[in-house]
């Protein structure tokens, strides 16, 4: 057929510019030790940044859920999808956030692609943090307001592009919290003073920070102690579940629950997804031992790697990205990291830029120091090993 000649054509050229992706298949739930084709593997690549994707008593929240709501929530939430486990999630968002109200999506991403396409109109402008999450450059190129996008995490270069763009009707500042491939943290304090100077609206998705930031885990906005106009969010990192959120005032809940497409025609989490969720947050206010186990680890780790000589980005966060550079290279090092009983695999363009391709390591509260250790051999060993990266 034409057609899969075509695609047949296409799938040969990423994979000469070693960019072709296959999917691994786990065997086992999420843990440090999983199997992967049969061998056993200490997982370094997990979002499961606390270990409660499979907490018992998540697990058993969900369970009891699930007994009585049953699967699959059978609608979107403006027709027969609406139950009292998303209400109840919605509040415990609101008051962990310190927002007026919040409002769930099926997914980080539909929130992202939902408020921008949304909220910026035909004459409005969105200025967008060059290393944003793809979820955040998709919203804005399904938005028809104008997409200017300024310099990763430069002060002058967004307050250059703000006095540039004060022709434009309304102004969004949109940024990740913790960039996802880098692991360090937007100076949202300094980003929303910069926004309130030239009258523009901020936008942060936290993904990557709830649950792990702050001193009581409820992110960006408590880390620097100040709120955006919108804040988004997700439910399956920290808090081992599934979905997304947006939070922020009432009238922002009401705006997008009648404007954004990824809401309104969007099949609503299952409530057994919703019972998990609310049980995770609580775990997260009661417990501060997972997070500050977290924050020791993910420090650890930095500083071991550092001294053996790696390109290690980040600050405080449990993402630990080490630049190994060329494409073919990367994969070369996860390869040998496998060999090692070390599952982390190599991050390349377009995720990353031109090379910037490298192992995003992940540490959760999970990780014992005798798998740390592992790890830290791991990497001495092919760091001394020549032909590792060729």
């Amino acid at each position: 057929m034409v057609f899969n000649s075509w695609l047949t054509e296409r799938i040969h050229q990423i994979k000469d510019q070693n960019l072709y992706r296959e999917l691994t298949v786990m065997t086992s739930g999420p843990a440090p030790k999983v199997t992967i084709n049969s061998q056993n593997q200490l997982v370094f690549s997990s979002n499961n940044y606390l270990g409660l994707a499979a907490d018992e008593r998540i697990i058993a929240a969900s369970r009891s859920a699930a007994k009585v709501m049953g699967i699959g929530s059978s609608g979107s939430r403006l027709t027969t999808g609406s139950n009292i486990w998303h209400q109840r999630l919605e509040e415990k968002i609101a008051s962990f956030k310190q927002t007026e109200a919040a409002l769930l999506f099926s997914s980080g991403y539909l929130a992202n692609i939902g408020v921008l396409s949304s909220l910026a109109e035909k004459g409005d402008v969105i200025l967008s943090d060059e290393l944003n999450h793809a979820s955040i450059i998709d919203g804005c190129r399904l938005s028809k307001a104008k997409t200017v996008i300024y310099k990763h995490v430069h002060l002058k270069d967004l307050e250059t592009k703000l006095k540039e763009t004060q022709k434009f009707n309304k102004r969004f500042v949109v940024t990740d919290g913790v960039f996802s491939m880098d692991g360090n943290i937007a100076p949202l304090d300094q980003i929303i003073s910069l926004a309130k100077a030239y009258n523009a609206f901020v936008i942060v998705d936290d993904a990557h920070g709830t649950g792990v930031l702050g001193a009581n885990g409820r992110g960006i906005c408590e880390y620097f102690g100040v709120q955006p106009d919108v804040l988004i969010g997700t439910l399956s990192k920290a808090l081992g579940a599934e979905g997304g959120f947006v939070a922020g005032s009432y009238i922002l809940k009401n705006f997008l629950l009648n404007h954004a497409r990824s809401f309104i025609f969007q099949t609503a989490l299952p409530p057994c997804i919703c019972a998990a969720s609310v049980k995770a947050f609580s775990i997260i206010e009661e417990d501060k031992r997972r997070r500050e186990s977290l924050v020791a680890k993910s420090t650890f780790i930095r500083t071991r790697l550092r001294e053996l000589g790696y390109e290690v980005k980040g600050t405080v966060t449990p993402i630990i990205p080490i630049i190994i550079g060329g494409t073919k290279e990367a994969l070369n090092f996860s390869k040998r990291l496998r060999q090692y009983g070390i599952f982390a695999p190599a991050i390349r363009p377009p995720t990353v830029q031109e090379g910037e391709s490298r192992i995003r390591l992940t540490v959760t509260a999970e990780h014992s120091y005798e798998d740390i250790n592992q790890l830290i051999e791991a990497f001495k060993l092919l760091s001394t090993n020549d032909e590792v990266t060729k």
